[in-house]
């Protein structure tokens, strides 16, 4: 999003821009949770970086950030270095554990495209080798979410929607298959509206989900995970798959480049800018912003992040012009909120009004397609957009 507004604003010769990223190509966090269900290709999710970038303005570097050395002004990457006058990170976020025994060795993460891949192709193969059994391993049909935030939500939602399929091309009795939400919390989707939550709860539990609430995980294991209200009350639930959806945390480079940081968050001064580097913006997931209203952060959320991207972009003008007086303080703009519970179905807060099922799920396509024509225009919309509705 700074890439993108920076380069129809900024003229020619006004700056070099290098946009840089491990992979050729931006995906769309916000849809990994379909993604790593099944009910949409991986490939949709994604999008090449150079379809979208002014190369007349903003140069490509494909590289890994290894490091940041704000004091030199130097970016290490793997194979090499880059120097500079501004830098923006917005490195994203990856996996929060919370030093959970085993999480990070025996479960599954929806962080990337190639964790969504990868978790589609596990639940697959397990449905595979349960048909082929003579001996049944019911345990292969069992599968944990750890988490009822938004993610661990809306990949419940499409799993639901996807395993009658899964089933129907397997031969397998919908019955046989378990899914299973883990949430230490007393309800799930904390803070949402208690109204759509229990709305949810039963859409979900209707499409065969289980839900154990103010059930903590204590361990994973390679059979499964071991979970407990209290440290006196633990059992084990033998499962397959177990996918970890509890949190997320910012980039870890973020912690090895010396930036003053919680858990892979800066927090930042109110233009966006780190603490102590005044020509480096810090947004997304790796930017820590408190809520005045509730003394807590707000949630790294992809309306915030762009949102970050388009004040970061108009502060970083003003500071190539010599516009100091022209930057701005960055206030969140939350218009709402939609989770979704499968491709047809939703919940959500939006201008203040309560929507759930199918004007959901619709407002919910809106959101995604809006986000792709800010970035890329029309085309990118009509190449990649959401636009079945009902």
């Amino acid at each position: 999003m700074t890439a993108t507004r920076l380069q129809k604003s900024i003229g020619i010769n006004e700056a070099d821009i290098k946009i840089v990223n491990k992979n050729s190509y931006h995906y769309e966090t916000t849809w990994l949770h379909e993604a790593s269900a099944g009910t949409l290709h991986h490939n949709r999710v994604l999008y090449d970086i150079a379809g979208v970038i002014d190369r007349n303005k903003v140069e490509f570097v494909q590289g890994t950030v290894e490091r940041i050395v704000p004091e030199e002004n130097r970016v290490l990457l793997g194979d090499g270095e880059l120097s500079y006058d501004y830098l923006v990170v917005a490195l994203g976020s990856e996996a929060e554990t919370f030093g959970i025994k085993g999480m990070k060795e025996h479960a599954f993460s929806i962080v990337n495209v190639n964790a969504a891949r990868k978790i589609r192709e596990h639940i697959e193969s397990q449905f595979s080798a349960y048909n082929k059994e003579e001996v049944k391993n019911e345990e292969r049909l069992t599968i944990v979410v750890g988490g009822a935030g938004f993610t661990g939500i809306e990949f419940i939602g499409e799993l639901a929607n996807r395993i009658p399929e899964l089933c129907d091309e397997y031969q397998i009795p919908r019955e046989k298959v378990k899914i299973i939400c883990v949430e230490a919390a007393p309800t799930i989707l904390p803070g949402f509206d208690p109204e759509l939550v229990k709305y949810a709860i039963s859409r979900l539990e209707k499409k065969g989900v289980t839900f154990m609430i103010g059930t903590a995980v204590k361990e994973a294991t390679p059979e499964g995970i071991i979970v407990g209200k209290d440290e006196e009350q633990l059992f084990e639930i033998k499962a397959r798959t177990v996918v970890w959806a509890a949190g997320v945390r910012g980039n870890s480079v973020i912690d090895k480049s010396g930036f003053e940081a919680l858990r892979g968050r800066v927090k930042v001064s109110p233009d966006l800018r780190a603490p102590g580097y005044d020509n480096v913006f810090v947004i997304g997931d790796a930017a820590l912003i408190i809520n005045k209203d509730t003394n807590r952060p707000y949630p790294p959320t992809a309306q915030i992040a762009m949102q970050q991207g388009i004040v970061c972009a108009h502060n970083l003008l003003a500071l190539i012009r010599g516009e100091k007086e022209e930057l701005k303080a960055f206030e969140p703009d939350i218009k709402g909120t939609v989770c979704s519970l499968g491709e047809d179905d939703a919940i959500g807060v939006v201008y203040g009004k309560k929507i759930k099922g199918t004007i959901a799920s619709i407002m919910k396509k809106v959101i995604d397609n809006r986000a792709l024509f800010m970035i890329g225009g029309l085309s990118l919309v009509l190449k990649k957009g959401k636009f079945k509705f009902v």
